[in-house]
């Protein structure tokens, strides 16, 4: 029997309708936009998609990251300043800023572990959306590529290679929002170059102006396609701001706090991070070869108040120092990735079964040097609470196999191996350390395709999140110091399975549907903020997802996800189940239009369900709908009009809410409170964008 090499022909296929995506989507052709998305026949399961250029195009977009909510199911949220990594959830979790989704831009891992702020700590705020040309995600721990921190999922952002011609965006709005971009390709006799820089400026709706200042670029060169050829990229960035973080409702209800005033006009931060990076692939008829490296330095300080005068009343009976902390990093990293796929035909008896067996290695090392929490007072350091130097190492092995048994069913086994070292070198003796751990975690897909136009999954696979390793070295509380604490294991083991499928019995309607379920070994354990470790249990998930997209006609397109989930510790006894924060329902509802004349649009509903905020559930958060609008107007052919519109219909509702004690300089003992972060009034932002040769 001939090889057939079915899922090399789909890689380039896929590949091939992605960029013609990008490029028709500067003309508003949502039909190439939906064949572009559709994963039938490649794809390992029902929560695995691809967004592409031309959805994220019509996104009102309020911040950077928020182009993650085109993932289905996840909820991009902040709790502070802008300038500070958002908040995540998605399938049960609170991911925090990004524990237990792994995310990469252009092949760099945007993850950080042991960081200083928290685990996975993943700030987007350096994306330009304009320059995305597609966001493949998967969810769950099925497939053997991806590692640390996608026990919950993974997504990985591509910019594109080359733009045609440049592209100049000017963007006025409310609250001293100021944006300029400029990007684009200029001609070039061999390979092809693409440049992005952005400034920008936003003060906010909050009482103490943000004064959110950013300087943003990036350049990279290629040579060839993303399937022969190769790049290399450079991104430069750094931001300060001033944060207005959550504040206690109590204040709010008495009045003596505005909604979007702040306790503490000090806190904030500062942050760069610059990255150097080049990927290379190579495919033949039977083999395809990819690797790549990147290097990354990054610093963060960061100026907090959550309890605001607790701690400084306790000790000195006055709230002259107030609780304000900082936390601070300064990062080198480096890492490589290679990984070969070849595509065979297996012999077994009469029959003959097309394979694919792809192989990879991937490596990292951090050097965090130094790392830091220290009391501070008007950001001024009043005292360090520790200060560490970390170097952690990791390298990972992972292979799966791929056999199409029938023209209906398929398999993909797979293994990853990861190895991991920390040492730590703290001011506190006593907490200075080596640890090492590995986690193996096998992978099984099982895919079966009944007819063209409708494909079932069945996927079962281990995945793990790193922790702080700080916490793997820790002996006692870094504040008294008298006190022993427990330390963490270095990787949390995740186990997770999803029964699924994937239709489009009605052409132009794309839908799936997602089973799921995952049992973690414990939630996340070291606390940033204390810079010390905290009891947790395991945990189970299950839950629902519907996702959905309609090409309405060839200028309309309709998309929408609803998912549903069920989360609680698995050793806890009564009442005290509830795990903080897990989000049970979202829902994403969009309708796009371009091409109607010179007009195009989209409008965009979203809602983030109700949370526990206490483990025995008896405190819930509120639920947020929110909706935002973007209209526009085409000038001319180069040169078009746009007006976004957020928080459509002025909703007063919170971004985040949060459950602890806190103590403000009036009152004589800690009250237990709820904390929120609000969403921000309706604002309108107008954009002018320009074309040119």
């Amino acid at each position: 029997m001939k090889f057939k090499q079915p899922w090399l022909y789909a890689l380039t296929t896929l590949l091939s309708l992605s960029a013609q995506a990008q490029s028709d989507e500067r003309s508003g052709t949502v039909e190439i936009r939906a064949k572009a998305e559709n994963l039938m026949g490649t794809a390992s399961a029902s929560s695995e998609g691809l967004v592409s250029a031309g959805r994220i195009a019509a996104l009102p977009i309020l911040r950077p990251g928020e182009v993650l909510e085109m993932v289905p199911g996840l909820i991009v949220t902040q709790h502070a300043g802008d300038g500070k990594a958002n908040q995540y959830f998605l399938r049960g979790f609170n991911l925090d800023h990004g524990t237990d989704f792994a995310t990469t831009v252009n092949g760099v891992p945007v993850n950080m572990p042991t960081h200083a702020h928290g685990q996975g700590y993943t700030d987007l705020n350096f994306l330009i959306p304009e320059l995305v040309e597609q966001i493949a995600y998967k969810k769950g721990p099925y497939s053997a590529s991806e590692g640390d921190f996608s026990a919950a999922g993974a997504a990985r952002i591509d910019y594109l290679q080359r733009m045609q011609g440049h592209l100049a965006d000017i963007t006025g709005g409310a609250h001293g929002y100021r944006r300029i971009l400029l990007a684009g390709s200029p001609q070039s006799l061999n390979g092809q170059v693409l440049y992005g820089l952005e400034i920008f400026r936003n003060d906010g709706p909050w009482v103490v102006p943000e004064n959110y200042q950013k300087y943003n670029g990036v350049l990279s060169y290629s040579d060839g396609t993303r399937t022969n050829g190769f790049n290399i990229t450079g991104m430069v960035y750094k931001s300060r701001w001033t944060s207005t973080d959550q504040i206690p409702l109590r204040a709010v209800n008495q009045g003596s706090l505005d909604r979007f005033g702040s306790l503490d006009p000090s806190t904030g931060g500062e942050t760069h991070r610059y990255s150097l990076s080049s990927q290379w692939t190579q495919t033949t008829l039977d083999r395809q070869a990819k690797a790549k490296v990147w290097a990354l330095q990054s610093a963060l300080d960061l100026w907090s108040n959550f309890e605001y005068c607790m701690s400084s009343i306790q000790a000195t009976g006055n709230c002259a120092a107030s609780d304000q902390f900082k936390q601070a990093e300064q990062r080198k990293a480096l890492g490589f990735g290679f990984s070969e796929a070849r595509y065979n035909a297996l012999n077994w008896g009469q029959n003959t079964y097309d394979t694919a067996m792809t192989w990879g290695l991937d490596g990292r090392t951090d050097r965090i040097s130094p790392i830091g929490l220290y009391k501070t007072t008007q950001r001024k350091l009043t005292d360090t609470v520790r200060e560490d130097r970390v170097i952690q190492n990791s390298i990972a092995l992972w292979t799966q196999h791929e056999t199409r048994w029938t023209s209906q069913f398929r398999s993909i086994v797979g293994a990853r191996a990861d190895f991991y070292q920390f040492d730590v070198q703290s001011n506190i003796a006593v907490n200075s350390g080596h640890a090492k751990d590995r986690q193996l975690s096998p992978k099984l897909n099982l895919i079966y395709t009944p007819q063209s136009n409708f494909e079932v999954y069945a996927n079962y696979g281990t995945g793990f999140h790193s922790n702080d390793a700080r916490g793997t070295t820790i002996t006692v509380d870094p504040t008294d110091k008298t006190t022993a604490v427990t330390k963490v294991d270095p990787l949390v083991k995740a186990i997770g399975s999803e029964l699924g499928f994937r239709t489009e019995l009605v052409p132009g309607w794309h839908s799936s549907l997602a089973l799921w379920k995952l049992n973690m070994a414990s939630e996340l354990l070291f606390i940033g903020d204390a810079g010390t470790t905290e009891p947790s249990a395991p945990s189970k998930r299950y839950g629902l997802e519907w996702n959905n997209f309609y090409a309405l006609s060839s200028t309309s397109s309709l998309d929408f996800d609803v998912a549903w989930a069920h989360a609680r510790f698995v050793n806890a006894q009564g009442p005290s189940s509830y795990i903080p924060g897990a989000v049970s329902a979202t829902a994403n509802i969009g309708l796009s239009v371009d091409n109607m004349g010179p007009w195009f649009g989209s409008i965009r509903f979203r809602y983030f369900g109700p949370r526990p905020l206490t483990e025995d559930g008896g405190i819930k958060s509120g639920a947020t709908s929110l909706m935002n609008l973007r209209a526009g107007y085409k000038l001319s052919p180069q040169s078009k009009l746009s007006i976004d519109v957020y928080n459509l219909l002025n909703q007063k509702a919170n971004d985040i809410e949060y459950a602890y004690a806190s103590q403000l300089a009036q009152e004589a003992s800690p009250v237990m409170d709820r904390h929120i972060h609000p969403i921000e009034p309706r604002m309108l932002r107008v954009t002018l964008t320009h074309r040119f040769q």
